[in-house]
């Protein structure tokens, strides 16, 4: 493949030398015969509205955006689709001949994940969500639209788990507490940990009374080694324990799908992934 005459992408955050995404994309664009470069930019925040317009003006065609872009990147859009729009955040960048569009893949890369992969039924189940920031408000609506029993929001503090979960109020069965206030019933069928904290080396009060025997547990991070979230959970007892290189996986086929009109199968290179990192 010449690089000089492949169609560009790539990922912009900060920091980003960690990330898996160029592997990712090169193992979709040779599954799929597309002819692509896909490249790392690590950009700081005060750079990025400059380093966003110069790849578009240089011919990129897409950019993945990380942390911690994804809110702010959503301000530099033309327009977006409906589900960054209630996400309130970016994670796909598409330059077209209309401007600039934004689009977030995060939620139905988690779905995927959880009920393709791992085989999860959600309709009726019980989920508590531990965090309130970005990453939780990017899950909810389709984690929602699956018809849950019920969504629990948990969080450090109250105001901000409330006031997100009144913001969904109105598309189902959502509710917020502390940490410390999660009880043992109702019994939670799926655990989301959508706190940073792990990332940070942090363990949060995460609530033992939570996890049940029969308790799966899913961290939107992702290592080489198990998180402290995934540890905790084994320790307590839970069912499973996964961390999210199938989310990452999965977003990433629908960015490329977005960007290719192509849909990438996730299967082989999941497990190329997983394989190479133990």
């Amino acid at each position: 493949m010449d690089e000089g005459e492949a169609d560009r992408y790539g990922v912009m955050g900060y920091p980003v030398s960690h990330s898996r995404s160029p592997a990712i994309h090169r193992l979709f664009a040779i599954q799929t015969r597309q002819d692509i470069h896909y490249e790392l930019l690590e950009v700081a925040p005060d750079e990025l509205e400059t380093a966003v317009k110069q790849f578009g003006r240089t011919g990129g065609k897409g950019l993945n955006i990380t942390v911690p872009h994804k809110s702010e990147v959503a301000r530099l859009v033309d327009d977006m689709s409906e589900r960054a729009s209630i996400a309130g955040a970016v994670n796909t960048l598409v330059f077209n001949d209309d401007g600039l569009y934004g689009d977030n893949t995060d939620g139905v890369g988690l779905m995927h994940d959880l009920q393709v992969n791992n085989s999860l039924e959600l309709k009726g189940a019980n989920i508590l969500i531990l965090g309130a920031g970005g990453a939780t408000r990017g899950i909810l609506s389709p984690l929602l639209e699956a018809e849950p029993g019920s969504i629990i929001i948990a969080n450090r503090t109250f105001p901000k788990a409330r006031s997100l979960a009144d913001h969904f109020a109105n598309q189902g069965p959502v509710d917020a507490c502390r940490f410390e206030d999660v009880r043992s019933l109702p019994i939670y069928d799926l655990i989301i940990n959508a706190t940073s904290a792990g990332l940070k080396g942090e363990v949060p009060p995460y609530p033992e009374e939570a996890i049940h025997p029969a308790t799966f547990c899913y961290d939107l991070s992702y290592g080489s080694r198990p998180t402290p979230f995934s540890r905790w959970a084994a320790r307590h007892g839970a069912a499973k324990s996964v961390m999210g290189w199938g989310m990452l996986v999965e977003q990433a086929a629908e960015s490329f799908h977005i960007w290719r009109s192509v849909r990438p199968d996730t299967t082989p290179v999941l497990k190329q992934l997983t394989v190479s990192i133990g």
